[in-house]
């Protein structure tokens, strides 16, 4: 309890693992509450918790509230699984994709993301998943990150065709991205302009946080 006081004065890190995938991985107490960071950027709770769930918000809660399956390419902390069960009450399935195993056990350590009865964690890549995957999500968030850079895959045409033929009728995909320089500015702008799909919407939330942008799809039909 002391170090969570003293948290809204100064950062008390209390843990810390090297992970070959995610490299330097800490657990925080930052302003009364507990956050995951990589090297150079929040990976759970904090700032990037704040910001998919304004996407949630955007999409909007009482509709993701009545949703069926909901997947999840990037899980790190659970941060949004936490809110999608806490401040959603969503009761439905939801699948979570996570490459680095190392940030699962500290996920369930210190944020007891294995204590979510209708959460399923599947360690993978997200892009061997979304080829591999039959099901259909009425709602996919896209939050792959390695420290701050994104793969290359996740902003080329298969991988978002691929994502969109996965979504239901009336489904949404929520797309968190980094933009630190004008070529990543670039690589959203193309991603968002050249999308011409057929029965579907998209549209960007900018500059949030600072340095994210959330892109938004969604199936009309």
């Amino acid at each position: 309890m002391l170090k969570r006081l003293l948290s809204y004065f100064y950062p008390i890190k209390i843990y810390s693992q090297q992970s070959a995938l995610s490299k330097s991985l800490e657990i925080t107490w930052a302003n009364g509450n507990l956050v995951m960071d990589s090297l150079n950027t929040n990976y759970s709770y904090g700032s990037l918790q704040r910001i998919l769930k304004l996407g949630l918000k955007n999409i909007g809660f009482a509709k993701i509230k009545k949703m069926e399956h909901i997947l999840v390419l990037g899980v790190a902390g659970g941060s949004v699984i936490k809110t999608l069960v806490d401040d959603i009450q969503f009761k439905g399935k939801m699948t979570g994709v996570e490459i680095d195993s190392e940030i699962i056990k500290m996920a369930n350590q210190f944020f007891n993301l294995n204590k979510i009865p209708q959460l399923q964690i599947i360690i993978d890549d997200a892009f061997e998943f979304v080829l591999k995957t039959t099901e259909k999500y009425d709602l996919i968030v896209v939050d792959v990150f390695q420290d701050t850079k994104m793969p290359n895959f996740l902003f080329e045409s298969f991988f978002i065709d691929r994502i969109c033929f996965l979504l239901k009728s009336k489904g949404f995909i929520l797309f968190n991205t980094m933009l630190l320089n004008q070529a990543e500015n670039l690589r959203n702008h193309k991603l968002i302009s050249e999308f011409k799909k057929e029965d579907f919407a998209i549209k960007s939330i900018p500059r949030v946080e600072n340095h994210n942008e959330l892109i938004v799809i969604e199936k009309l039909v």
